[in-house]
């Protein structure tokens, strides 16, 4: 088997297009920065729409023969991918601790292996989908929809990367991967991988770049047929607005201000520290992350001892230390976001349970942000209302359920949701009422197969499992298919 160390930056300066490690078209490099010491540690080539254009030909010309290929086929590839991971998992979590600031202990017993489970959830789905069903004398079918642009985030860089290529190999599509700038080490591992589990030329190919220049250009190409983008609204309106010109699919999975509420049968000392565990998990930097803990007044209090006691058993350090549980911020622009809106919330009024503005005593470099609980947090105050994407969590107090699920609405965004209680039909009944596209009640097991995705500005369509494959199908009616 071909290993590749994240440590071995050869590949950094190439793209992946058509089987083969290519050389960019032009010279020019977008500099990476390990965030727990702030140094720059290598460069990528910054692709262009020339670059872009190439990877697309090459994916046109691979689809003809792919799209072809039987189940079978395509589940034996993305059994030989699985079993690269699984055989990669070390260096792929060395990759995102390095790049991301993910602590090692992290990036080992999540980063990775979640992102593994998309493409055995890929390989799952393919078991018993029929692609062609009867629905009298008409045959209904499913077909791959074409050239997928792939445009995938900083956050989870695996996760995000097998969510897309997962169900888009499953459907018989070919793949133009744009990861981000800003953690590249473990796609150009994940590119690696593609190439050593057997992926035909053009099947899968990947270019590095900024969002202006690769993004934009994979989102307006006439050869791709659809696109699927993880990032802010801002990026994903832009990805839309791009691709309008050539009437192709847009699968948008954007910013999140996810709600989580504890009804007053809840146990609260279960369901507090969970709360604020997972609120703050990966630093904080996920969309879906339940960064409003909605809680009865006459219990704020409770919430606020329980929120401090469990904020202060979190280890902020080294993420390359197993030791610790929280590593850096992702990288400059994401640390200054989040230090700017802890200031705002003090500005705001809302209260202090723990955290603050800077780094942890004792840090004096790296992007390290303290964990910070806000309390006594109105719904109109804009750490309420905005995506921080950090280690910030708001308490905000209600009266009555009915307050409770519209705090829980009153946002522009509606990723996820959470409800917390010891009667199951009344949790059933306040998840029901969340406008959001995934709820989760009382802290459940994660669910490869889970359809994920937004409503309002969260975004279009739906990702994960089967819903993640049929964003990359077309649907066919071929009347008097059958015999009458």
């Amino acid at each position: 088997m071909k290993e590749v160390s994240p440590m071995d930056m050869t590949k950094t300066r190439q793209f992946y297009i058509d089987g083969a490690w290519v050389d960019a078209s032009s010279d020019a490099g977008i500099a990476f920065a390990d965030p727990a010491t702030e140094q720059q540690t290598g460069s990528i080539a910054a692709g262009t729409a020339a670059d872009v254009d190439r990877a697309v030909i090459a994916a046109r010309r691979a689809f003809d023969s792919f799209s072809q290929t039987t189940v079978a086929e395509r589940r034996a590839l993305l059994g030989r991918i699985q079993a690269q991971l699984e055989a990669r998992a070390e260096d792929l979590a060395q990759a995102m601790t390095r790049e991301m600031g993910a602590a090692i202990s992290f990036s080992r017993s999540t980063q990775v292996p979640f992102g593994i489970a998309h493409i055995r959830a890929a390989i799952e789905v393919l078991g018993d989908y029929d692609f062609l069903v009867r629905q009298g004398t008409t045959a209904i079918l499913r077909e791959p929809i074409g050239v997928c642009g792939l445009i995938t985030p900083w956050n989870w860089p695996l996760y995000q990367i097998t969510a897309k290529v997962g169900p888009a190999i499953a459907a018989g599509c070919t793949v133009v991967l744009k990861p981000s700038e800003l953690s590249p080490l473990s796609a150009i591992l994940f590119a690696q991988v593609m190439h050593d589990a057997g992926t035909p030329a053009g099947v899968f190919n990947m270019v590095t770049g900024t969002g202006p220049e690769v993004g934009a250009a994979i989102a307006s190409h006439p050869g791709v047929d659809m696109v699927s983008i993880t990032g802010s609204v801002r990026a994903g309106v832009q990805v839309a607005q791009a691709a309008a010109v050539t009437v192709k699919r847009v699968v948008q999975e954007l910013g999140g201000k996810s709600p989580n509420i504890l009804l007053p049968d809840a146990d609260f000392t279960r369901v507090v520290p969970l709360g604020i565990a997972s609120g703050m998990r990966n630093v904080g930097q996920s969309c879906s992350a339940p960064t409003r803990m909605i809680v009865p007044t006459e219990r704020l209090e409770e919430v606020e001892a329980l929120a401090r006691e469990h904020a202060a058993t979190l280890v902020v350090g080294d993420p390359k230390d197993p030791e610790t549980t929280m590593g850096p911020v992702a990288n400059r622009a994401q640390y200054d976001r989040v230090q700017q809106m802890i200031r705002v919330g003090i500005e705001e009024g809302a209260r202090l349970i723990c955290g603050g503005p800077g780094r942890p005593e004792g840090i004096t470099q790296g992007f390290y942000a303290r964990p910070t609980v806000f309390s006594g947090v109105q719904s109109a105050m804009r750490i309420a209302q905005e995506e921080i994407f950090g280690p910030v969590l708001c308490i905000l107090p209600y009266e009555s359920e009915e307050e409770a699920v519209a705090i829980a609405n009153d946002t522009v965004f509606g990723l996820g949701g959470h409800v917390q209680s010891a009667d199951l039909e009344r949790a059933r009944r306040v998840a029901r009422q969340i406008r959001s596209g995934q709820v989760h009640i009382n802290h459940p097991a994660w669910d490869a197969h889970a359809a994920f995705g937004g409503y309002k500005q969260s975004g279009n369509g739906r990702e994960y499992g089967v819903f993640g494959m049929e964003e990359c199908l077309e649907t066919k009616a071929i009347l008097g298919f059958f015999p009458g």
